[in-house]
């Protein structure tokens, strides 16, 4: 994981490094940006990090998905006013404005947005909830809102051409009459 802030504070028996100030973070494909970062490394070694935006900012999440030889490129990239990184998990949570796109070949494919998105990479499955984690309808930055997807369709697999039948073709003869009819 490759972190660039402005100010580091690091606890190395706690396993917590907190980076504030025009936070970038690289790690494999996956590019995080925010105001504040907190990474936490557990017993087993996996990473998770929280994002977040600042200043009614959202922060920023931008994945390169393995695709297929030969199939366009696909990225998935979000934005959350905080994000939940899980290295164990493998997921990611938009929490709080959150939107999710997803590109093929550099289009816009599918866009969804809602108050907490969670992302499996795993699996490709995502869930979407319209209101604010933990707040109830009609509380102050709880909108009692909706979820709301615009989803593309999948191109359908190229049909595998059939291959002519092994040995000699039939060869054709005209007749002027049906077969089986008297002559």
């Amino acid at each position: 994981m490759n972190i660039e802030a402005d100010q580091l504070k690091h606890d190395e028996l706690q396993q917590t490094s907190v980076f504030t100030g025009r936070v970038v973070v690289t790690k494999g494909s996956i590019v995080l940006r925010g105001a504040r970062l907190e990474v936490r490394q557990d017993a087993e070694g996996y990473q998770s990090a929280v994002v977040t935006g600042g200043g009614g900012k959202r922060a920023f999440f931008r994945q390169k998905r393995d695709t297929v030889a030969g199939a366009p490129e696909e990225f998935i990239e979000g934005e959350g006013e905080t994000i939940e990184y899980s290295g164990k998990a493998d997921t990611v949570r938009f929490v709080t404005r959150g939107e999710l796109r997803r590109y093929r070949g550099g289009d816009l494919s599918d866009e969804i947005t809602g108050d907490v998105i969670v992302y499996n990479n795993l699996t490709d499955v995502f869930t979407v909830d319209g209101r604010n984690a933990g707040k109830p309808a009609g509380e102050a930055g709880n909108s009692g809102g909706r979820v709301r997807a615009i989803l593309a369709p999948r191109d359908a697999a190229p049909a595998t051409p059939v291959a002519p039948a092994p040995g000699p073709s039939p060869q054709l003869k005209p007749s002027n009459r049906l077969e089986g009819a008297p002559r």
